[in-house]
């Protein structure tokens, strides 16, 4: 599976965003996905993840209750809602995907990764 991420911007602290993750094939809802964030000097992050049909997600506790993952099956698109958001949110995004098994908060877990979108939160 390939994946395209996009909707990263430049946005005041308090500010929301949507980011979305667009990917090819025809067996996406097999897959679990997740996003990752990366900021400078920093190793990469888990944000959130989806299970298969969207009923099981899981955050990281510094997001929790401002960050909704969620997707869209017949869109083949995963999407990141971020609310309130902080200048410690600057970062790169990532969506991920892996093909089988739980869900995963490990990015070594994800096999396949999308490029990256830029969030950048002022104060």
């Amino acid at each position: 599976v390939q994946l395209q991420a996009s909707g990263g911007g430049l946005v005041q602290a308090g500010d929301s965003l949507r980011l979305s993750c667009a990917a090819s094939g025809r067996t996406f809802s097999t897959y679990v996905l997740g996003w990752f964030r990366q900021a400078p000097g920093k190793e990469r992050q888990f944000v959130a993840v989806s299970g298969y049909r969207g009923l099981t997600t899981y955050y990281a506790d510094s997001v929790k209750g401002r960050f909704t993952i969620s997707r869209d099956n017949a869109k083949n698109t995963v999407y990141l809602q971020m609310n309130s958001l902080k200048p410690e949110d600057t970062a790169v995004y990532f969506c991920a995907a892996k093909s089988y098994g739980s869900t995963s908060y490990v990015p070594d877990d994800y096999a396949y990764w999308g490029q990256g979108t830029l969030v950048t939160v002022s104060s």
